[in-house]
């Protein structure tokens, strides 16, 4: 899930580092781009991001040391990894006090590189960890107000209200990252998420099994506008699953885990979501009344079998949208809605925006 920019005068030695890096162990990077020098490298960097820079010392025009100065003073986020083909003690003495994570010698072994690379993650993540608690815990008390609504929501099993406190947390998010610290997102969602479990559970442990898997493509795109919505569907399902896990584990406290009819209940309406379902049919297949299901349902959930069915379709319709390009109708068909308009006011209620604003504020263009 990290971007490498690659700058050396020697195509050849470019083309041998990509191959290398894209070779690193669980796909979590990817090159975003290559330069030929320093300068070069500078002048990608004003329309682009990335998250590491792998950088040659001795090139033309501008020099490997000479980029690092340039990147800690105006892309600061960005960490630096010099290859070189010289063994020389002030070229590496240079290089870590310009935050070089690593010093490595050419041709470059790959299983070195790779460790180089290693490091150059865990410093990444350790610095976004850090300024994503410092930014929450500076701004956390002037909203208090939005995570009492979370830990209230939850703790209530008003599943139907949870959409739209997803939308007001990112919102809120981005005015704190603004657009330049959008990378930030998902750390900030997975710090939030953890706030609500320890307010839920009064600062005693609790097993809540919180996803921090990042999106299916293997690094974030190297345009900032690109990269700007990765993070930020990147974070809106953290805040999700999280949530989920969140209401789960409240209701379990409750109610202890739900009866293997309404597992088997929710089982079919997942499966059958997108075809025209009556409570009789759910009934049969679990071989009980109308009455008896519903009511079985409602009490052990905290909500009706056909306000589940509509967060199943809701949730369907929204992965429609934000990783296809389906028209509404066409998604409205899909989860089982013959009328779209009907389905566009639901989508609505649920999350707070139509589905053309919807996909616009986090898929459109910036």
């Amino acid at each position: 899930m990290y971007r490498v920019l690659i700058v050396d005068d020697e195509p050849l030695i470019r083309s041998s580092l990509a191959n290398k890096t894209e070779a690193f162990e669980g796909a979590k990077l990817s090159v975003a781009g290559t330069a030929a020098n320093g300068q070069k490298a500078l002048e990608w960097l004003e329309t682009h991001d990335a998250d590491i820079c792998l950088t040659d010392v001795r090139m033309p025009v501008m020099d490997g040391l000479e980029l690092m100065r340039e990147i800690r003073e105006r892309h600061s986020k960005i960490v630096p990894i010099v290859v070189s083909s010289y063994e020389d003690f002030s070229y590496v003495q240079k290089s870590m006090q310009l935050d070089a994570v690593d010093y490595i010698l050419k041709p470059v072994e790959q299983t070195l590189l790779h460790h180089a690379l290693a490091r150059a993650i865990r410093k990444l993540e350790d610095e976004r960890q850090f300024e994503a608690n410092a930014l929450l815990l500076d701004r956390l008390a002037s909203n208090r107000g939005l995570l009492e609504r979370w830990v209230e929501r939850v703790r209530t099993q008003q599943r139907e209200k949870i959409p739209l406190l997803i939308v007001d947390a990112l919102e809120l998010f981005e005015q704190w990252t603004g657009t330049t610290r959008f990378h930030l997102l998902p750390a900030l969602s997975s710090i939030w998420l953890e706030l609500v479990r320890k307010e839920l559970t009064n600062g005693k442990p609790a097993t809540v099994d919180i996803d921090k898997s990042g999106p299916e493509t293997a690094a974030p795109p190297s345009d900032r506008a690109g990269a700007h919505r990765y993070y930020r569907i990147w974070a809106v399902k953290r805040l999700e699953l999280g949530a989920e896990a969140l209401l789960q584990a409240s209701q379990a406290v409750k109610k202890g885990q739900y009866s293997k009819v309404v597992q088997n209940i929710r089982a079919y309406l997942k499966e059958h979501y997108a075809e025209k379902i009556s409570l009789q049919e759910i009934a049969d297949h679990v071989c009980m009344s109308r009455t008896y299901t519903a009511n079985l349902f409602k009490q052990e959930t905290g909500t009706t079998v056909w306000n589940y069915l509509v967060e199943v379709r809701m949730q369907e319709a929204r992965r429609l949208l934000l990783t296809t390009n389906l028209k509404s109708y066409e998604i409205a068909l899909r989860v089982g809605y013959e009328d779209s308009i009907y389905f566009s006011k639901l989508f609505k209620k649920y999350f707070g925006l139509n589905p053309t604003e919807y996909k616009r504020r986090f898929v459109g263009e910036e």
